[in-house]
Order: C-alpha cells, then structure tokens, then sequence
C-alpha cells in the first residue's frame, strides 16, 4: 500500500475498525496495482499486457502477468514527470496567466502548449545514453530552469513574472517529458518481444496514472504502439487520476481469484514505497537494446 504515510495510516486506521466491526476480509490495495488494472473494469483485457503508470508521484513500466504478479521493467530515479510538469508550471508563474489560473500544473502546461512552438527551446531527452528503461526527469528540470533565468535577463523582468515564451518553454518541456516517456516504453515494448513476455496476438500498452491524461502524451505513445503493433489502451481521465473505484476494483480483482484476503483481525502495516512485483530492471539494463529512430511528430 505505498502512498503518503499520514493518509496511509488514517484510511489503515478505519478500514481496520470498520472489518472488524462487521466481521468482513481485509484486502490490502497496492496503489499502482490499482491503477494497472483499472482498465479491465472497463473492457476485456487479458494478461499479460505491458502497462506504463505515470503520475505526480509514480512513473514505472510493468509487465501485468496477473492480479498481484507484475514484472517491474523500468522506474523514475527521481521525480514523477507529474511532478516534473507541476514544478515547471510554478517557476512559470502560469497561476498568474488568464487562462491558467484554475488548473493544475500539468493542465496548465498542455493548455499552453498547444499554441506554442517546441522548437525553441530544444530540450535534450534524457538518459540518452543509457540503454534500459528507466526514468530521470530532474535534469530536464535544470535545462528547463536554466532557460527560463536565460529568458528572464533577456527580458529584463524578475522572478514570479510571466515570460512572453510560455507557451513556448511549455510545448519544448511537454514534448520532452513525452518523447522520454516514449523511448523507455519503446524499449521497453522491444524487451518483452525479445523474452516472449507478451502474447504474439494483439499485445497491449496500458498508459494509466495522472499524467496518462495529457492528450499529447497519449499520441506520443501512439506513434510507438503504431510502429510496434500494439494496441494502446487508456482508461478515462476520470479513472486516471487518483480514485476510489480502481482501489474498489483491485478489490473485487482479487477477491475474484481468492489472492490477498486477510481475516479481520489480521494485523497489517502500510508501506509507503512499496515496491511493485519483481525488479527486472537489472536484466532490462544488461540486455542493452538499441532504439531504432522514430520521430514523434505530433499535430496539435
């Protein structure tokens, strides 16, 4: 059950009260299980399928072989790009912009980016070098900083205020999150093929979590799941973002096939990092495949 340890700890706290009262099972919820499964509430999805989860505070490639069994491929090292979105946005000031001032940060930056041009600011995608599939999204991050003070000085204005090349930083920091996220799942994608991890008929991608939202984002990936013949499945918006019907469904997920169902007084602790399935990452990384070049041209 990973998550933020006082939430954690309250919800534990009365889910426990509330089983033993009336005498019901206990099933503790892995929070990026739920999210990695959510589609199936909404359509037929068979395991295995590869599943990329990105939020504010999560971004990992899984291979969902199960209900409670996932091959772990790839995590952030860092930050969440989420959380990498939400941080440019603030240096930005985009809370101060017309249209911006009721959205999140994320929302913020897709909406400005769809007027803007990327190639302004030609971002380096990262871990170019580095041939598995993890995330790093702090260094971006500082590019992203950096052209922002180069701009400030250029413009003669101080922190806090908005630049005339919002939109533009926005477009260059959006497709930069998107085009990295692409490449890890396109290895990612090469890996499963190579190990036999996915079926050979009609493989699926699963992109959940809250960034899956961003439209962009999901046409990025559609330009790699075209290319390698996948299906790409997306669950609403609603159902991306953090929610209590996919912690509700894990549920019945398991309670289907009988896996994790704990009596009610059974004591359990919260963890909050818990890791995901098996680590992979380590064979990911040593069998050191080569992206063939793709170019993600996306139309707004």
């Amino acid at each position: 059950m990973p998550g933020l340890a006082l939430s954690l700890g309250i919800g534990l706290e009365f889910s426990q009260r509330f089983v033993r009262h009336h005498n019901k099972p206990f099933i503790p919820i892995h929070h990026m299980e739920a999210h990695a499964l959510t589609v199936r509430m909404l359509q037929p999805v068979e395991f295995p399928f590869l599943v990329l989860l990105v939020s504010g505070g999560h971004s990992l490639l899984a291979v969902a072989r199960g209900v409670d069994d996932f091959l772990l491929l790839g995590h952030t090292l860092d930050e969440a790009p989420g959380d990498t979105l939400d941080k440019v946005a603030r240096r930005l000031s985009l809370i101060k912009h017309p249209q911006c001032s009721s959205l999140s940060g994320g929302q913020a930056i897709e909406l400005l980016a769809k007027n803007g041009d990327k190639t302004k600011f030609p971002f380096r995608t990262p871990m170019g070098q580095t041939h598995d599939c993890c995330f790093s999204f702090a260094g971006l991050r500082t590019q992203v900083n950096m052209a922002i003070m180069k701009k400030e000085a250029e413009e003669g204005v101080e922190k806090g205020t908005l630049l005339s090349c919002v939109g533009d930083i926005a477009a260059a920091t959006q497709h930069t999150v998107a085009a990295h996220l692409a490449k890890r799942t396109h290895r990612a994608i090469l890996f499963c093929k190579a190990k036999g991890l996915l079926p050979t008929n009609s493989p699926t991608l699963v992109l959940s979590g809250g960034v899956a939202s961003n439209q962009y984002i999901r046409k990025a990936l559609s330009v790699i799941t075209e290319k390698t013949g996948l299906q790409l499945l997306c669950p609403p918006a609603k159902f991306c973002t953090d929610n209590g019907v996919m912690i509700a469904w894990n549920g019945v997920e398991r309670l289907r096939e009988g896996k994790g169902i704990l009596p009610p007084d059974v004591d359990v602790r919260y963890e909050p990092k818990a890791p995901l399935g098996v680590d992979m990452t380590a064979e990911v990384k040593a069998a050191k495949i080569r992206l063939p070049s793709v170019r993600i041209k996306i139309l707004s």
